[in-house]
């Protein structure tokens, strides 16, 4: 197995775990993506992961809509992530992506990847879940954000980076440099 498909085999896992720990009344909480819900954020995750199958001519594991079953709508596309990541010529097949020629490995690790953590941690707060992030992917996320410099913002996919309190720890100074508020407020007191 790949270094990448070892990758996104602990953090689609880690995604799954926290799509089957939300709590039924917390699916429609807001996330720190505006104007998104927990329930969103699994969604996008879920579509997402479909459109880069779909660059390979691959189809998205023909699993549960995520209305009916979130957990069984990412189970079924990680699923088929997995078996192509694994597969060494289905890893290494080319398409022309947003930055020009890649492969199905290279694009799953430079976007889904990243996605499984940051968007991770986004369902985590939305659903009163643990936040923590693992050093390594503190790491892994802060070299994607310098790969991919201002086309995170002009594109859309993240806020306005954010100025993090004094002292802030690694964590929430990568989540304020992708426009998440990962502090409480000392005046207000509450989680932004």
């Amino acid at each position: 197995m790949s270094e990448i498909a070892e990758r996104y085999a602990r953090l689609s896992s880690s995604f799954a775990a926290k799509v089957a720990a939300v709590p039924p009344d917390r699916w429609a909480s807001p996330s720190p993506c505006a104007g998104w819900s927990a329930h969103d954020v699994v969604r996008h995750v879920v579509e997402s992961q479909g459109m880069f199958l779909g660059f390979v001519g691959a189809s998205s594991g023909g699993g549960p809509g995520v209305d009916e079953d979130p957990a069984g709508a990412f189970d079924a596309v990680r699923a088929t992530v997995q078996s192509h990541l694994d597969d060494p010529a289905r890893a290494t097949a080319g398409f022309e992506g947003y930055a020009g020629p890649t492969t199905f490995e290279a694009s799953v690790d430079r976007f889904l990847n990243f996605d499984l953590v940051v968007h991770g941690w986004d369902l985590a707060r939305a659903a009163g879940l643990d936040e923590h992030v693992d050093a390594a992917d503190i790491a892994f996320v802060r070299a994607g954000v310098a790969s991919l410099g201002d086309m995170l913002y002009s594109s859309g996919a993240c806020a306005p980076a954010l100025d993090p309190p004094p002292g802030a720890d690694d964590r929430t100074r990568l989540l304020a440099a992708l426009g998440r508020k990962a502090w409480a407020d000392v005046e207000g007191g509450g989680a932004g």
